[in-house]
């Protein structure tokens, strides 16, 4: 479980800190249902940017803010609905959207899972100790806004070959930027800077999403609560949730499955990844252009035994797919061949792992036989907004889009296959599971009686740990009674 132990002196002493500076922190429940938060609030954020690095935005943290750039107030979870004219699939894909978070991306809520705990009950003193937030990309933004928020020093590391978009943003933000050698795949040598980090002597702590428990504690009881709210929108009468789909990645966004698992208990949790790195597929490796989903070893914090599909999609599909979506040839096509115009102009919500994540959805519906009558969710962690370089490196490579391209991206979109796909059995779960213990027991330190428990003892490790936003909720209400004092 996260450790929630109070030390009384720095907890005070951050209330005042917070106090000074003008912070209020929101509750999980606030996060989740934005319009209990107070009108004063409210009032402030009609004069505040989105990405301003203002404290106010911290009531930003929801999927339910207003698609403004600036003065924004609250509405229903951000998302669009893919129709079968444009996967080629008879089910209903809904992608919730990560674009109207504070960054543009919603791992800015995960890293206020993993902060705040430590900072309402006292064991992170943002006036002495550096934040170092390791990445394979928008965790890393979202951590270092975060501690911009709270004026504390703020150490990102993420791959050097991560898009020129997010090492622009950060150089405004944080306090110091790390680059690691490698792409998103490369994981280890980020996890190797944390070590030399640990071991410089520096008052630091690290934030690790790949093992902080903040981050799919976050994901599990906001996220979650978004989709079960958007499943129970669109389904009718003899309609079926069938699934969630997330990338790998971190593990965080998974939790929201676990969650939706409690409310639907017949769907299906699927990970995709990509297929030119399959670690959860084949035990494989290598390099990918899917940004944001780092990849050669299981996360501490994916629950392996709640876990029914692994999907691996081509990186080029990924790619050619966000073409299709935002080259003028593309949008064209997509109208002529029956896709909503008003739909056609928002799939610029999906950024590189979005239109991944939508692949897999395709080929999870395929592999299932899904009807009109099944409804899937999966997930757009950032958009096009931050890949604007990433769609000039592919004309400088690939020449200007035809009409040509259009056509045979359509095809190539609306004729996914079930390729790749495998459905986990119970010895299927434990292999990946098994996996973590040669990067976190050998490398990263962590005891052999905390993996066993995450399998063995299942219900006590999972359930208690991502149960405990109401107790987190407890020690922010009290924080900000100090502050407000």
């Amino acid at each position: 479980m996260i450790d929630l132990s109070i030390n009384k002196a720095t907890r005070d002493r951050n209330a005042k800190y917070c106090k000074d500076k003008g912070i209020l922190l929101p509750t999980f429940d606030q996060m989740k249902h934005p319009e209990k938060i107070p009108a004063e609030i409210k009032e402030q954020l009609k004069s505040v940017g989105l990405w301003d690095v203002n404290p106010i935005n911290l009531f930003r943290i929801t999927w339910k803010n207003e698609q403004k750039d600036s003065g924004g107030l609250y509405g229903g979870v951000n998302h669009i609905v893919l129709p079968p004219e444009l996967t080629g699939c008879k089910a209903n894909i809904i992608v919730i959207s990560g674009k109207y978070f504070p960054t543009g991306a919603h791992k800015v809520g995960a890293t206020y899972g993993c902060l705040i705990p430590r900072l309402v009950s006292g064991q992170f003193d943002p006036q002495t100790t550096k934040a170092v937030w390791p990445s394979t990309g928008n965790y890393c933004r979202g951590g270092a806004y975060m501690s911009a928020l709270l004026a504390n020093h703020a150490i990102a590391i993420l791959p050097e070959e991560m898009s020129q978009e997010r090492f622009d943003w950060l150089k405004t933000v944080a306090g110091e930027v790390i680059a690691t050698p490698g792409c998103e795949s490369n994981v280890k040598e980020i996890f190797d800077k944390c070590w030399e980090l640990r071991n410089s002597g520096e008052d630091l702590q690290i934030f690790n999403q790949f093992d902080e428990m903040g981050n799919p504690l976050w994901h599990y009881n906001v996220t979650g609560s978004a989709v079960e709210e958007l499943v129970n929108k669109y389904m009718g009468e003899g309609d079926n949730f069938a699934g969630y789909i997330s990338s790998s990645g971190s593990g965080g966004t998974l939790a929201a499955g676990y969650y939706l698992k409690t409310k639907f208990p017949f769907m299906k949790i699927a990970v995709a990844e990509a297929l030119e790195c399959p670690t959860l597929l084949n035990n494989g490796f290598g390099d990918h252009r899917i940004e944001g989903i780092g990849d050669k070893h299981v996360p501490w914090v994916h629950d392996c035994k709640n876990t029914d599909f692994v999907i691996a999609v081509d990186d080029e599909k990924a790619v050619r797919t966000v073409r299709l979506f935002n080259e003028d040839k593309g949008k064209a096509l997509l109208a002529k061949e029956g896709v909503d115009p008003a739909l056609i102009e928002r799939l610029e919500l999906l950024g590189i792992s979005g239109a991944a994540n939508v692949i897999a959805a395709i080929k999870f519906a395929k592999y299932n036989e899904l009807t009109e009558k099944d409804y899937l969710v999966t997930i757009a962690t950032d958009s096009m907004q931050l890949y604007g370089s990433r769609m000039k490196e592919l004309e400088e490579d690939r020449g200007v889009y035809t009409d040509g391209n259009a056509e045979r991206d359509v095809e190539m979109l609306q004729s996914v296959s079930y390729d790749n796909t495998k459905e986990l059995n119970f010895y299927d779960k434990k292999a990946i599971h098994n996996l973590k213990y040669y990067t976190w027991i050998e490398q990263q330190g962590k005891e052999l009686t905390e993996l066993n428990a995450q399998w063995y003892d299942h219900a006590n490790f999972w359930d208690k740990t991502l149960n405990q936003a109401d107790q987190i909720d407890e020690l922010i209400n009290e924080f900000n009674e100090q502050i407000q004092k």
